[in-house]
This record gives structure tokens, C-alpha cells and sequence, in this order.
């Protein structure tokens, strides 16, 4: 096993004793029970590193030193619980069970630190060996395909189930015995929103006899609420067909006879998560198409019954339930004290649900008894909160009261986040420019430092594509989810405000069924400040007309492949935040863009997977807008006129981003003449391989950043030219073989990242005059260049070496 691998056979051995003596009192002591319990989950915790370790039989793990301590620990531990099953209720006196319980939960945690120790070493070890400059390549290529295809909810891979799990292994076990079955099956789980069905989908996918028997013909799509084509075109890419235009629902359905057919007798599974009712043409379909061995999985809130009898995934055991409460209760790092008769009555009143158990755990973890006493009165004025989902949102509430007075811009963030559809992850920097502008955060940190606390609260998570938070501003690669069941809490709070005078307005539109309000009240002004509009594949755009004077954000998120802004835009006197984000599987071209040249206060746009129209002369002039956002657009066709005059059309442009555009082969020369550009940021720009010698003209550049640009040959030379430039990021330009002679007149530089620049020879003399130069982010080898004579000279230089760290688990954190 992974001990005996790094420690030696006699910490193998001692623990070997140790388990086995766990199992058997458990099974004969009704002492020390929950414990006991717990020492045997986290035992069992080990065996995934085992499984690390035997995927990798050729690498000899490193011994790791010091793990003596532990040996004698679990030695220790040996003996305590071989006198646990000895003691009996009626001879154990009030003042010798806290001791044996204490010792129990030291136990506990020591083994869980060791658990820890060995997971990151064995991790370590692994990933040591497959590092270069090719695996960094084909990772920042992975990096492309899966940022693409999360966006749109589906992945080749299957999303990792959550570290923590319970009460689920006998329905994987149930299920399972289903689907190994060697005939075709439609299986569909359903229970209420936050019951685990998501989580158990994904147990099924990880299993090693279903992933043996299904092997490469293993699919999770989540379907949500989107159109049968959308899904199909999903289901096609992961199979690495070039993925069509589906025009019509009956071209899709014959791609996806096609497919199975192509399948033929060979097992498959398809696991179709979070299906709503009116997807039921999808799944009729799939039954009539489905052969021999191939097997559809159905996640769902509601019963599709004419497929069989769903599998209802109900509440958990009270055993269960109190495991989950304690461990959502409790600090990973150490033990709390959690009131045995609070904690009995606050599970109770959960009702064994395990979204309810886990919110009310967290936001009571190492709280005084008093906290817990109020908690449990409050929850004990109702009969139940478990009765229907209303109740769950009521109890979902209490996680924001403490937000009204202490920090009621938080509770807004929050409620934000509920302008963003279903099941999408929201990147944090369309958050960034909401913020900015609703209250006041001007600086980019801020508005992180607001997800953080809501994070914090357990209301959203923040997660990055390789695990790390950035300390110098970038922040592109940070993206918020939130479970469904906190977006209907936030939903649930926009309800709240008095009829007429929503601050929110959210409308999905399906088809084109438009809300009744909007077609019988249609000129009445609103006071809306803020306004969400998402559509569906198949929307045409029939909207009526709507006065919005007080508007001051629009978000416009849509799946066609031509999509026009909204007429009524141009009416938006005080819009000063566009985003508009194509969620379908192809790249849309966007039309009616001249509306904005109306908008006097538009400060700020990002738009997301758009073919960009072409900036001719004199077609619009935005003169407040400061900050340009472009991700995964086509660009080229916005700058192909030679005779466009940039700096006419965004004279006050301050920041503009470009990043994962993949037809940008050379930066325009106009972009030079955006003079008051203070940050100009190009990243993951693949074909990227110069940029114009007259860059030098952007004088108040203060951050210039163009990290994963691999085909980046050299910087200009007109570089140092950029004296007010503070931050310069090349990090992952593999390409740039040396820094420019004079990069040394560049007297505001205070921080460069050169992380992975395999190429990058050696660093010129100048080097030596950038005498406000602070910190220098390198990795093992380009950490080198910084030898002598810089070292020695350049004495007040941080060097920060970077180690790799190849983590997609950012993208399944939904």
C-alpha cells in the first residue's frame, strides 16, 4: 500500500492492525460508536491513495522522513481501542469517557494530517515525472478545449464527485448492478434540487468495473434547460466529430441515430444530468434509438414515468445525517465541539436532507452554544423546513441575515449572481465590471475580496483553473458556481422588492414566449438598475419595446448563432455595463452594435464567444467607454478596415483584454494609438507571433500582460519606450527566445513573469538599470538567468519560482 511505499512496511503493518481492530469493536462496542465511525471513514480515506499509487507502478515514491511520529501514534492507537471494546456502560464513571474520547478524536485528526501528507507527496512524486515543455503545451491546449467546453456544459471527462460523500455507496451499489447489465436500460433518478443526484451520476462514472465495461463510450452532458439541438451538438463534440449546425431537431436526432448505430453493440453509457420535463421528446428518442448494452442515466427533479419507475433518491439516515452535520460542522484542520443534544435536534429538524444539513452545519461551525441554541429555537417555530422547497429557501435565508447590517453590499453581490443562467460558471471578471460601477469597487481586488466572502459564507465558490489565487491582478482565470438551490434563494430575494420598483429584473425567455407583463405593459417605464435577459436556441428576438431609464447594467446571454442587441438599447440613457455571452456550442455573429453609439454613459463591455463586426469610420463614437473585454471572439473582421480611426471610436479606452481569440495572428498597429490605454492585457492567443514596432507609442501603459501567447517570437523593441510600465507578464511564451537590449530604459518596471519561458537564452545587461524592479516570477529553469552579475547587483529583486500545477478540478466545481 501508499504507507509502505513512502514509510516503510512496519507504519504498513501497524496500520494494517489498527483498522482491523477499528472494524471489530465497531461491530461489537455500542460505546464510542459515532468515534469510532469516523476513525473508520478516515481509514478508508486511504485507499484512493493506494489507488494513486497502483495506476503508477513504475515510479518509485520517495520515503518520506519523519513519519515515525506517526507510527508510534497509531501504535498508541492500537491499544486504545483494543480498551474501548473492553469497557462497559456501567463501570465507565462521567470522568474516563471524555478522556477516551478525546484520545479517540486526537487520533482522528493525526491520521487525517497524515492523510494529508501522503496525498500531496504521492501527487508530488507523480507529477515530477511528467513535466516538460511538450506536456505544458498540450495542457495549455487542454486548457482551451475545456474552458470552451464548460462554458457550454459539456466535457469530455467525467466531473469529479466531491471529496466528502455520504449515504450514497449502496445506492452506486444498486444502480450499478443495473447498468453492468448486458441489455439496454433507461434509468432515471429523481428527487428534490440538492439531494445528491448530481453527485451520484458522477460515483457511477468513477467506478472502476463501469469504467471497465464502458471504457471509451462514457458521456456526461449536462442537458438543464437547453434546446435537444444544443445537446446533441454537445454529445457530438465529446465524441471528437466536428460539431454541425443543427438547424432543425430532426437533423440532430438523425446525427444521434447515426452515432448509436455507429456504437453498435459495444457497451455505452450516457449520463444525462439535470433533464427538465421538456426534454422528454430527447428522451424518447434515445429509448427508441438504444441497442443492446447501451444504457441511458437520467438525472431529474421530476418522474418521467412512461420510461419505468424513476429511482427516488430520498433523505438520508439519521446515522448518515449526523455524519454529514459533524463534518460540515467541523474545521478540516481541527476537531470542534459540537453539542450532542443541539446537534441531535438541528439534524432532526433537517429531515435528512443533505443541501439543508450541510448550509445549517457550516454556518454554525465553531459558533458558541448559544448560536446553536438560537439556531435550534428558530428552527424549531416551524413544523418542518423540509416540507417542500419554499421551506428549504426559508431555512437557505438565515445564511444571509447576518449580511443585512454588517455587510449589505455582500448580500447585493450575492443576489447578483443569480443575473448569470443555470448551471453556468460566471467568470469573475464580468463580476469585476458590475461592481466597479453598481458600488463603487474600483479596484479589481475588491470585488475578489467580496466573492472570497461569499465563498466563505458558503453561498458561492470561487475556483481557478490551477488552483492558485493570483497576487498581481489577473484575474481571467477565476470563475464563481453556485449551487442551484442558492441561485433560488437569490432569485427568492429579487422577489422580495415592492412590485414597480424591482432594483432586479431577470426574464428567460423560451421560444418566443415573452413574460404577459412585458407584451400588456410594454411603454410603462421601470425602475430596474439592473436587467437580465437569457434566451434559448430557438428565440427569434420578437421583443417587444421596453423603457428602462434607469438602467445602468444589461446582460444578455443567448445559444443562436446570430443574435441582435435589443432595439430598445439604444434607449438606455444611463447603461454603463454591457455583457453579452454566447452560451451555444458555435461562435454568433452580433448585429444592431451601432445602438451603443447612442449610450453617453457606456463604461464598460465584455462579450463572450462573438464574431466581433467590423469599427468602420465614423460608424460610432463611445466616449466614456474605458474597459474592452473580448473572450474567444473573432476579431479579425473588427480591424480589417485600414481606414477605421480606433482612437475616434474609444478615445477614453483604458483597458481592453483579449483572450483565447484565436484568428489574432498580429496585433493591429491602430490599437497603438489608444494613448490613454493603461492596461492592455493578450492572453492565450496561441497564434499570436508579433506585435507592431509602434507599441512603444502607449506611453501610459502601466501593465501589459500576454502570458500564454506560444507563438509570440520576440517583444518589440520600442518597448522600452513604456517608462511608466509597472507589471509585464510573458509568462508561458515559449517562443520568446530573448528580451529586448534596451528593456533596461524601462525605469517603472516593478514586476516581470517569465514563468516557463523554456526558450529565453539569457537576460541582456540592461537588466541591471531597472532599479525599481521588485519581484521577478521565474520557474527552476528560468530562475537561473538571475545568476551573476544580476544577483549580487540587483539586491532588493524577490525571486519567486513557480512550480506547476496541472489542476482541471476547476472546471466539474459546480
Amino acid at each position: 500500500m501508499a504507507l509502505e511505499a513512502v514509510g516503510g512496511a512496519a507504519l504498513g503493518a501497524v496500520f494494517g492492525t489498527l483498522l482491523d481492530g477499528v472494524i471489530a469493536v465497531s461491530s461489537k462496542t455500542i460505546m464510542f460508536k459515532t468515534h469510532l465511525r469516523n476513525l473508520k471513514f478516515t481509514m478508508d480515506s486511504f485507499q484512493q491513495v493506494d489507488e494513486d499509487v497502483r495506476q503508477h507502478p513504475n515510479i518509485l515514491f520517495r520515503p518520506i522522513p519523519g513519519l515515525e511520529r506517526f507510527r508510534i501514534q497509531m501504535k498508541k492507537g492500537v491499544q486504545l481501542v483494543d480498551k474501548c471494546s473492553k469497557v462497559r456502560p456501567w463501570k465507565l464513571n462521567a470522568f474516563k469517557k471524555p478522556i477516551y474520547t478525546s484520545k479517540l478524536v486526537a487520533l482522528n485528526a493525526s491520521l487525517n494530517t497524515l492523510l494529508s501528507v501522503l496525498t500531496v507527496h504521492i501527487i508530488s512524486d507523480t507529477r515530477a515525472r511528467v513535466i516538460d515543455v511538450a506536456t505544458t503545451l498540450n495542457q495549455i491546449d487542454a486548457n482551451i478545449v475545456a474552458q470552451y467546453q464548460n462554458q457550454n456544459q459539456g466535457w469530455c471527462a467525467i466531473p469529479e464527485p466531491p471529496p466528502f460523500t455520504v449515504g450514497l455507496d449502496v445506492h452506486v451499489e444498486e444502480l450499478k448492478m443495473e447498468l453492468l447489465k448486458d441489455e439496454a436500460s433507461m434509468l432515471v433518478v429523481t428527487g428534490l434540487g440538492g439531494c445528491g443526484k448530481t453527485t451520484l451520476a458522477q460515483m457511477i462514472c468513477k467506478d472502476q468495473k463501469v469504467k471497465e465495461k464502458f471504457k471509451g463510450n462514457l458521456f456526461f452532458v449536462i442537458v438543464s434547460k437547453k434546446s435537444n439541438c444544443l445537446v446533441v451538438q454537445e454529445l457530438c463534440r465529446k465524441t471528437g466529430s466536428l460539431v454541425p449546425s443543427f438547424q432543425e431537431e430532426a437533423i440532430a436526432f438523425n446525427w444521434l441515430q447515426e452515432f448509436l448505430n455507429t456504437i453498435g453493440q459495444d457497451p455505452l453509457l450516457l449520463v444525462l444530468d439535470d433533464v427538465s420535463p421538456g426534454s422528454d421528446s430527447l428522451l424518447d428518442k434515445l429509448d427508441e434509438f438504444k441497442r443492446p448494452n447501451h444504457n441511458i442515466l437520467v438525472t431529474s427533479r421530476v418522474q418521467f414515468p412512461r420510461f419505468g419507475p424513476a429511482y427516488l433518491l430520498g433523505t438520508l439516515e439519521p446515522g448518515d445525517a449526523m455524519t454529514l452535520f459533524r463534518h460540515s460542522a467541523s474545521r478540516s484542520d481541527r476537531s470542534s465541539y459540537i453539542p450532542d443534544n443541539l446537534a441531535e435536534q438541528i439534524v432532526q429538524h433537517c429531515k435528512g436532507f443533505p443541501l439543508a444539513i450541510t448550509t445549517i452545519g457550516r454556518s454554525v461551525c465553531e459558533q458558541p452554544t448559544e448560536i446553536w441554541e438560537k439556531r435550534v429555537t428558530e428552527l424549531s417555530k416551524g413544523s418542518s423546513i423540509l416540507d417542500s422547497e419554499d421551506y428549504l429557501l426559508a431555512c437557505l435565508q438565515s445564511s444571509l441575515d447576518a449580511l443585512d447590517e454588517r455587510m449589505p453590499i455582500i448580500k447585493e453581490c450575492f443576489i447578483d449572481l443569480a443575473l448569470f443562467p443555470e448551471h453556468r460558471s460566471i467568470p469573475a471578471v464580468a463580476l469585476i465590471d458590475m461592481w466597479a460601477e453598481l458600488y463603487g469597487l474600483d479596484k479589481d481586488s475588491w470585488s475578489i475580496a467580496n466573492i472570497h466572502e461569499l465563498t466563505n459564507r458558503n453561498l458561492a465558490n470561487l475556483v481557478t483553473r490551477n488552483g492558485k489565487t493570483e497576487i498581481d491582478g489577473y484575474y481571467s482565470e477565476h470563475f464563481v458556481t453556485q449551487h442551484d438551490m442558492l441561485r433560488n434563494l437569490a432569485i427568492h430575494q429579487i422577489g422580495q422588492d415592492e412590485i414597480g420598483k424591482e432594483k432586479r429584473l431577470i426574464i428567460d425567455i423560451c421560444s418566443d414566449n415573452l413574460p404577459k407583463w412585458w407584451t400588456e405593459q410594454k411603454n410603462k417605464p421601470k425602475k430596474t438598475r439592473l436587467l437580465s435577459i437569457s434566451t434559448d436556441g430557438l428565440s427569434s428576438e420578437k421583443w417587444h419595446d421596453m423603457h428602462l431609464p434607469k438602467a445602468e447594467v444589461l446582460v444578455l446571454n443567448f445559444q443562436t448563432e446570430n443574435y441582435g442587441l435589443p432595439k430598445f438599447v439604444k434607449k438606455m440613457s444611463k447603461l454603463k455595463v454591457l455583457i453579452v455571452t454566447n452560451y451555444g456550442v458555435l461562435q454568433a455573429d452580433l448585429s444592431n452594435f451601432k445602438l451603443l453609439g447612442s449610450l453617453a454613459n457606456l463604461k464598460r463591455i465584455r462579450l463572450e464567444r462573438i464574431s466581433i463586426p467590423s469599427i468602420r469610420k465614423n460608424s460610432m463614437q463611445l466616449k466614456s467607454l474605458q474597459k474592452i473585454s473580448l473572450f474567444m471572439c473573432s476579431i479579425g473582421q473588427a480591424f480589417s478596415n485600414s481606414s477605421i480611426q480606433i482612437l475616434e471610436a474609444f478615445p477614453n479606452l483604458v483597458e481592453l483584454n483579449i483572450d483565447y481569440c484565436d484568428d489574432l495572428v498580429e496585433l493591429p498597429v491602430k490599437i497603438c494609438d489608444l494613448i490613454r490605454l493603461k492596461k492592455l492585457s493578450i492572453t492565450n492567443c496561441h497564434k499570436l507571433s508579433s506585435l507592431p514596432e509602434e507599441i512603444g507609442k502607449l506611453e501610459g501603459l502601466e501593465v501589459l500582460r500576454l502570458r500564454s501567447c506560444t507563438d509570440l517570437v520576440k517583444l518589440p523593441g520600442s518597448i522600452k519606450d513604456l517608462t511608466k510600465l509597472h507589471l509585464l507578464d510573458i509568462y508561458k511564451c515559449f517562443s520568446i527566445k530573448e528580451l529586448p537590449e534596451d528593456i533596461g530604459e524601462m525605469s517603472g518596471l516593478e514586476k516581470i513573469n517569465i514563468g516557463q519561458c523554456s526558450r529565453l537564452q539569457e537576460l541582456p545587461v540592461s537588466v541591471l538599470n531597472l532599479g525599481e524592479l521588485r519581484e521577478v516570477i521565474c520557474d527552476d529553469y528560468t530562475e537561473n538567468l538571475w545568476g551573476e552579475p544580476f544577483k549580487s547587483n540587483l539586491t532588493k529583486i524577490k525571486i519567486s519560482v513557480v512550480k506547476e500545477d496541472f489542476n482541471l478540478n476547476w472546471l466539474h466545481n459546480l
